[in-house]
């Protein structure tokens, strides 16, 4: 279809009219100080024509017609459900197992080898170790125990019931942290191996340096203290303990530590340094977790970057035990001290270092005749012991009483004039033992689950404002002792009553274990206050 526009001159033009067809059509504009069209016609120079080619535009379907209405049922389609991206094979789960292939799997992993070690057992890998692990272990293990002194001859020359039989396993898994381009490391019991070590590791040395440092200063307030715990195993440090030991070439077989960037360096390290502690802890126990700290990595807790920042101190006018007053004890003290067979407690110097000799004089006060037999009979004390002189059987329970004390003496009660009558140290200790419990706790109740989900549900167990709970469901936060320019304020306000509540909590968990040990902290948590909420509530 042609479509042919005849225009005057520019300069005079009025309006304006279109019109299309099958035959060319003049179209006339006519300016605004001319006459009707038809007196005046223009010349022919003031004339020109532009051609162009027009369509027609499309007529619409009918209402009911089914092409529109399909089309439009489409369209909604796209509105109302828009269609999803597909995710990756590898994102797609995969259906689960049927019983019988997953206590087939279960009953042949190596997690149910260990009877007499159970948590020892739930740290081992899955399923047994292929040839890559094999290769692995052949071409950098004795490396490895070289520069932590350990024999080099393998660990399965051990006795079956020596946990350090397993050794070699863990210590394999220790330094598997993930790698960029390394499939051995992404393998799954490999991988959850590496990440439940690692887990178990951090509270091991969180525990380990709490007690050494509580018995090396026993005057100091856990402020101090925590600054000192920093500066050793802080994640800033720990590169600088692995190369001091030459281990880096093993955690970075392919790169130059010294030449990363912190955010690519840092979380490696870590993984492997808190793996490595929780292989030695559960093969060697306690002790030689010191030894490596200290010998091996070199750290030196008198050193000037370990120190903490100058702060105001109270004077501390009371006298201390007397084997913390002649010298200051080393980590061989620590590491190396049994109790004698008739002590009072379990960790009787680390009892001597968190409850001050002076409590004493708080004997026979109302809240030892008033609140005491409560508190014993709200936790179970105290326990039966076998004693064979009854003498000692007294001391303890007189023992544990002033404990009891201290851990419900708010710091605004004394701590201005005496430093140590408050719950402070204890509940230093009761943190780390707690968070230590739960994890060992939490590995042997999830086999198959990997280190960061484990990491989560602890976090979560353990929050602060869970932990007062537990304790004000006993009603037990009626017996601590404020200062009486506090006491309406910290008793009538949520938000300060939710910490000193924890605190409490937490420090009886130190002074359950510096009395009885890690089983009677267990038996608090669990069966007692029922931090994981599995026992039936009263109705």
């Amino acid at each position: 279809m042609a479509l042919q526009i005849q225009f005057l001159h520019p300069s005079a033009i009025k309006d304006l009219s279109f019109s299309s067809s099958l035959s060319p059509h003049p179209i006339h504009f006519h300016p605004s100080n001319s006459k009707p069209p038809d007196s005046q016609i223009p010349s022919s120079t003031s004339l020109f024509t532009v051609r162009a080619v027009a369509v027609n535009p499309p007529q619409e379907s009918p209402a009911n017609s089914p092409q529109r209405l399909l089309k439009e049922l489409a369209e909604r389609k796209k509105t109302a459900f828009p269609r999803k991206k597909i995710p990756p094979k590898r994102f797609i789960l995969k259906p689960p197992l049927d019983d019988a292939r997953l206590t087939e799997r279960f009953l042949r992993s190596p997690q149910l080898s260990l009877k007499s070690f159970p948590l020892l057992s739930s740290c081992l890998p899955s399923s047994k170790l292929s040839n890559a692990d094999r290769t692995w272990i052949d071409e950098y293990l004795l490396e490895a125990k070289q520069a932590l002194g350990y024999p080099l001859e393998p660990s399965d020359s051990y006795d079956d019931d020596n946990p350090a039989k397993q050794f070699d396993t863990l210590l394999y898994l220790a330094f598997q942290h993930p790698q960029e381009g390394c499939e051995r490391t992404k393998t799954r019991h490999v991988r959850n191996g590496h990440s439940r070590l690692w887990f178990l590791g951090q509270y091991v040395l969180e525990m380990a340096l709490a007690e050494f440092f509580l018995q090396r200063y026993p005057r100091e307030s856990p402020g101090p203290m925590r600054e000192r715990v920093y500066a050793l195993i802080g994640k800033r440090f720990l590169p600088k303990w692995i190369k001091a030991a030459s281990l880096h070439n093993l955690v970075f077989p392919y790169d130059d530590m010294d030449k990363m960037i912190r955010k690519d360096r840092e979380p490696p390290v870590k993984c492997v340094f808190w793996a490595l502690f929780g292989a030695i802890y559960l093969c060697f126990g306690m002790p030689e977790v010191y030894r490596v700290l200290f010998e091996v990595f070199g750290m030196d807790p008198e050193d000037e970057s370990c120190q903490p920042k100058l702060r105001r101190q109270l004077e501390d006018v009371d006298h201390v035990s007397v084997e913390f007053e002649q010298r200051q004890l080393t980590w061989q003290d620590v590491a190396a001290y049994k109790p004698p067979q008739d002590a009072l407690f379990a960790h009787p110097r680390l009892f001597r270092a968190c409850v001050p000799p002076g409590m004493h004089r708080f004997r026979g006060n109302i809240w030892d005749y008033d609140s005491r037999p409560q508190v014993m009979q709200a936790l179970g004390y105290p326990l039966q012991m076998n004693d064979r002189i009854p003498e000692i059987t007294e001391a303890r329970n007189i023992e544990l009483g002033l404990g009891l004390q201290l851990c419900f003496l708010h710091p605004s009660k004394y701590k201005f004039e005496h430093p140590r009558f408050c719950l402070e140290r204890l509940e230093y200790v009761g943190q780390k033992i707690q968070d230590l419990v739960m994890a060992e706790r939490l590995l042997m109740k999830h086999l198959d689950a990997p280190g960061k989900w484990v990491q989560e549900k602890h976090r979560r167990l353990l929050m602060n404002k869970y932990c007062g709970r537990y304790l004000r469901d006993k009603h037990l936060h009626r017996f601590i002792i404020y200062s009486e320019s506090v006491q309406e304020k910290y008793e009538h306000n949520r938000r300060l009553k939710n910490p000193i509540t924890s605190a409490v909590q937490q420090a009886i968990h130190g002074l359950s274990y510096t009395v009885y040990g890690k089983p009677d902290v267990r038996r608090l948590m669990f069966e007692v206050f029922d931090f994981e909420q599995v026992q039936p509530k009263a109705v």
